[in-house]
């Protein structure tokens, strides 16, 4: 993976280097000041109220459903990763996160939405249509000029890209670019390609969110989200909406996540290199039907992601030959990729998509979602081999 273009820092209460790239931010953002004496990590604040007499003064500690300083240098450092000039607001979990921002669609409003995305999402959107009298738009985010028509009268434009689970590519620059002429608010959910691959707010997105589940804690014992906007407004919105609707996180799981994040930036050059690579095996293995990764020539998204993002992402679509029947036999043959659902994090997963319900019903029944980890890739492979290979 090649880094980000050298950026510079976001301004914090700890002042960075200029010029770093977000390699090193993700290092480096989020540290306590460097005092004498003072430790190198933030400490975990473990306390639900605080010391208070009297009228708090703006900005003081009161009760930890408002604030407290676990969450501070996560949110820092996301920001930070995302180009954003305020702190990121974290979340208990993604949905929450995605809850934040789905809100501002006033009742009776309209919402465009990707025809494939996190299903839950999708099933939130399709609950507002019920309950709020909201308008839901469903549209195929790679197909560019179909999804700019359907944004007028939008309120809120929702782009996932890569989309979950088909890895669709969104033309972000023309999209964002759209909506906004159009009136509508853009949201992108950047969980797929981090920000050390794509960073929708510098293409004018008004907000980010991201499943801290995924690759930014990336190792598969949290559950958290986190929402990040430039927009002083729209960061106090989503902030009252965390605080009147208690989606507080806890203070161990964002530490662990910031410790996640410390390695953000070897584990997603690690996981997207290896993706590619299996990606361009799998595209000639005699016991698959298609494979989809943004990496593949061949692939429908890959002239807009080689032009809008500077890699290609660790999710694979995978079809085995056979039917559903035969990509359930693949998962079941596998000895080293461990079969479970979410994603992104040091252990390589994979899971049928449509064994959900839920699942969008133009997702392909036989599709596989791969999740690559940091393992060896050849080790990958050979898993793999031998599964495709039994059939």
């Amino acid at each position: 993976m090649t880094d980000a273009p050298r950026i510079p820092a976001v301004p914090t209460p700890h002042a960075h280097p200029a010029d770093l790239t977000r390699a090193t931010l993700a290092v480096t953002a989020g540290r306590p000041p460097r005092v004498q004496g003072s430790p190198v990590n933030p400490p975990v604040v473990l306390s639900s109220t605080y010391v208070s007499a009297g009228v708090p003064a703006l900005g003081e500690k009161l009760y930890t459903r408002m604030d407290t300083e676990t969450w501070g240098p996560f949110e820092e450092a996301v920001a930070a990763l995302e180009g954003a000039s305020e702190p990121g607001v974290v979340f208990s979990s993604g949905m929450a996160a995605i809850a934040s921002v789905l809100a501002m669609v006033p009742d009776g409003g309209k919402i465009v939405v990707p025809r494939h995305a996190y299903q839950v999402t999708l099933g939130f959107v399709d609950d507002m249509a019920l309950r709020h009298r909201v308008t839901v738009v469903r549209v195929d985010v790679a197909e560019t000029e179909a999804a700019v028509a359907a944004m007028r009268g939008a309120d809120l434009v929702w782009i996932e890209s890569p989309t979950n689970p088909m890895l669709e590519v969104a033309d972000l620059p023309v999209l964002i670019d759209a909506a906004h002429r159009a009136g509508a608010l853009v949201a992108v959910d950047n969980t797929f390609a981090t920000p050390l691959v794509q960073r929708p707010l510098e293409m004018g997105a008004d907000i980010v969110v991201h499943s801290a589940t995924k690759y930014l804690a990336g190792h598969s014992d949290v559950v958290l989200g986190i929402t990040v906007t430039s927009s002083a407004h729209l960061n106090a919105t989503i902030l009252a909406y965390r605080t009147l609707h208690g989606a507080i996180a806890g203070p161990w799981e964002v530490w662990l996540a910031l410790r996640g994040l410390r390695t953000l930036a070897l584990r997603v050059e690690r996981a997207q290199a290896s993706a590619a690579e299996l990606a361009r095996r799998l595209a000639a293995h005699p016991g698959v039907e298609q494979v989809r990764h943004p990496s593949l020539p061949e692939d429908p998204g890959h002239e807009v992601a080689s032009r809008t993002m500077d890699g290609y992402g660790a999710i694979i679509g995978l079809r085995p030959r056979g039917g559903a029947a035969a990509a359930d036999a693949v998962v079941a043959a596998l000895a080293l990729w461990t079969p479970a659902t979410s994603l992104g994090g040091v252990e390589s997963t994979l899971e049928r998509r449509r064994r959900f319900a839920t699942e969008s019903p133009t997702v392909p029944e036989d599709l596989l979602r791969l999740s690559v980890g940091i393992e060896d890739v050849e080790d990958l492979w050979a898993d793999l081999d031998q599964a495709l290979s039994r059939g």
